[in-house]
């Protein structure tokens, strides 16, 4: 297993809009970021990180495809991320949908819910979000210490 920087992010993007189904959306970051791709005999998942000021690295996208989620790859890419940068930034936070899937994800790998911005979702997105059933309104962010 490897896990590796990539420069052509556009050649992953399938791979990010499983995590942020909006084009438009990964667009607006994917060029300010720095991502990564975890390779285990084959493409399993990536993380792509933005450096965002104060000493915030926030994470724009984590994405580990369908077959392959439940199996460590969201953590590896995480705790790797957490291990490159801890001397570099102080804390690492995560916006996400208040989802039953994701947020006790998150929250297992140490964060915690920080602040809420209200209506994200709505007001950013052109169709209705849905995550294993729950439509998605406000952004949650969870962070945590470096």
């Amino acid at each position: 297993m490897k896990i590796f920087k990539v420069d052509d992010k556009k050649k992953y993007i399938d791979l990010l809009l499983l995590a942020d189904e909006s084009e438009k959306m990964v667009n607006k970051y994917i060029d300010k970021g720095t991502m990564y791709v975890l390779d285990d005999e084959g493409v399993k998942g990536e993380i792509l990180v933005l450096d965002v000021g104060n000493s915030i690295l926030e994470i724009k996208n984590l994405a580990v495809i369908s077959k392959y989620q439940n199996q460590g790859y969201g953590r590896m890419l995480i705790d790797f991320v957490c291990k490159k940068y801890k001397n570099i930034f102080k804390v690492l936070q995560v916006g996400t949908g208040d989802s039953p899937l994701t947020i006790p994800f998150y929250e297992k790998c140490g964060f915690k819910r920080a602040y809420t911005i209200k209506n994200f979702f709505i007001e950013n997105y052109d169709h209705p979000i849905i995550e294993n059933g729950v439509k998605l309104v406000d952004m949650v962010y969870l962070k945590k210490e470096l």
